[in-house]
């Protein structure tokens, strides 16, 4: 049996009057690579941000590594890369994880190690500010590498990215997951399904799917992940109808 690094029970969170996630259960398998899928406005990110232990919640209770998602002791072993660069936009790449790599503790070896993995060297000595939009998401991804946590939370890194960085990356995904590292990593592009090891497909704010990429497939009886999620959703209409206007 594999142990487990996340664990979720009956997470209930509102914003304002609408209900985001609705009594969530789920659990994410230790040293595997996790993908959460599903359309923009399923919850994705609410549920990442619960796991971090950033987010109020309503109800519900969410353990990480052993302990209460946001504890103190979990700091320097879950790193969170979000949606949005979170660099300083006045320094360059290089400063910017030599300034996060102390503050956990790290040499300039595991500094030129994140360069590397994310195909930044060559951008190394340039300001932040200076970069596409895909470079400085990848510097967040970078800082979120440091120090090798042994939970990585992952808010859509590959989003405005080309397909053979995309590629890359998840090689360095992988190698991360084969290092004994647990990666939860959010899309809503469906192929990049395939290279996870685990899915959970989201919809309205409710988990619709756990499963794996083969499962997944057969279970549908689709060719490829955007049909089957197709069909999922297909069938969860019909057995909760009205679900999505519950949740808005």
């Amino acid at each position: 049996m594999m142990n487990t690094a996340v664990e979720v029970r009956g997470l209930t969170v509102r914003r304002g009057r609408a209900l985001v996630l609705d009594g969530l259960d789920l659990d994410i398998a230790a040293g595997r690579i996790t993908g959460l899928l599903g359309p923009s406005g399923s919850g994705k990110t609410t549920l990442m941000r619960s796991i971090v232990g950033v987010q109020r919640i309503r109800g519900g209770r969410v353990a990480v590594l052993g302990r209460p998602a946001g504890s103190a002791a979990l700091r320097t072993r879950v790193a969170y890369a979000t949606q949005s660069a979170a660099a300083y936009r006045d320094l360059t790449v290089e400063q910017n994880l030599r300034y996060f790599g102390r503050l956990l503790g790290v040499d300039r070896a595991e500094v030129r190690r994140v360069l590397d993995a994310v195909d930044l060297g060559d951008v190394a000595g340039r300001r932040v500010d200076g970069l596409s939009g895909g470079q400085a998401g990848r510097v967040s991804l970078a800082i979120a590498m440091l120090g090798r946590p042994a939970l990585l939370v992952l808010d859509e890194p590959t989003v405005g990215l080309d397909p053979i960085l995309r590629i890359e990356l998840w090689a360095a995904f992988r190698a991360l997951a084969d290092d004994g590292a647990t990666l939860i990593v959010s899309s809503h592009v469906m192929d990049e399904a395939l290279r996870c090891d685990d899915l959970l497909l989201m919809r309205d704010g409710r988990l619709i799917a756990a499963t794996t990429p083969a499962a997944l497939l057969a279970e549908t009886g689709q060719p490829d992940p955007e049909a089957a999620f197709v069909e999922l959703i297909r069938r969860d209409a019909a057995a909760h109808p009205g679900a999505a206007e519950a949740a808005a």
